[in-house]
């Protein structure tokens, strides 16, 4: 089956952003009282937006909900004041952004990170590139692995959600993309196991982003 369009996941597809992530939050939990976890163990919290990180990253006597929202509001703030301090794109990334303007295929970002840090990361970093859409969380969409984010920028494009490759790394991609009526593509160099990627329902799944054109 030949695709008209790529949808990408933004954290452990394109970006490498597991250090800024993790540096971030700990940061937060340090400031007030709380102790850090380990770069690798954020691996497994994020995915779900940074309410979500906070909720993983606190211990479990501290989940009221004003709590995670102050912490959610502060590691939002260290995130907008450094953006890309360790981020970076995957080995690759670029090659395949290259190739898919090359051959004029439409390709876009849904993330669970807050809408203004999506832009503001993505411009930084592959602001060379001509996304047709960069969304990220916002009011009113549901957050993956809710589809209607994924629906709106098919519909936005232009282009129907069964034309579209979406490229993640997380079960939260694989269900977004399949409850879209996206092709799901597991992508294994970012923060989930291939074993998770298979069992939420890749259809496909690369180890290099340069593998993906071949799927085009």
């Amino acid at each position: 089956m030949n695709f008209d369009a790529v949808l990408f996941d933004l954290d452990g597809t394109l970006l490498d952003t597991l250090e800024d992530l993790a540096d971030a939050t700990n940061r937060t939990l340090v400031a007030h009282g709380y102790k850090p976890h380990a770069v690798d163990d954020y691996r497994r919290m994020v995915g779900w937006g940074i309410v979500r990180l906070v909720e993983a990253a606190l211990p479990v006597t501290e989940l009221r909900p004003d709590r995670i929202r102050e912490l959610a509001g502060e590691v939002s703030d260290l995130i907008r004041e450094r953006p890309v301090g360790s981020t970076r794109a995957y080995p690759g990334v670029t090659e395949l952004l290259e190739e898919l303007s090359r051959r004029a295929i439409p390709f876009a970002v849904l993330s669970n990170k807050p809408e203004e840090l999506t832009r503001l990361v993505v411009g930084k970093l592959l602001g060379t590139f001509r996304f047709a859409e960069v969304r990220g969380s916002r009011s009113g969409v549901p957050p993956k692995p809710d589809p209607e984010g994924a629906l709106l920028v098919a519909r936005r494009i232009g282009i129907a959600p069964e034309r579209f490759l979406y490229a993640g790394d997380s079960n939260v991609d694989m269900e977004t993309a399949n409850a879209a009526g996206m092709y799901a593509v597991g992508v294994t160099w970012g923060f989930r196991s291939r074993e998770e990627l298979a069992a939420s329902g890749a259809r496909s799944i690369i180890d290099r982003p340069a593998e993906l054109t071949r799927l085009l």
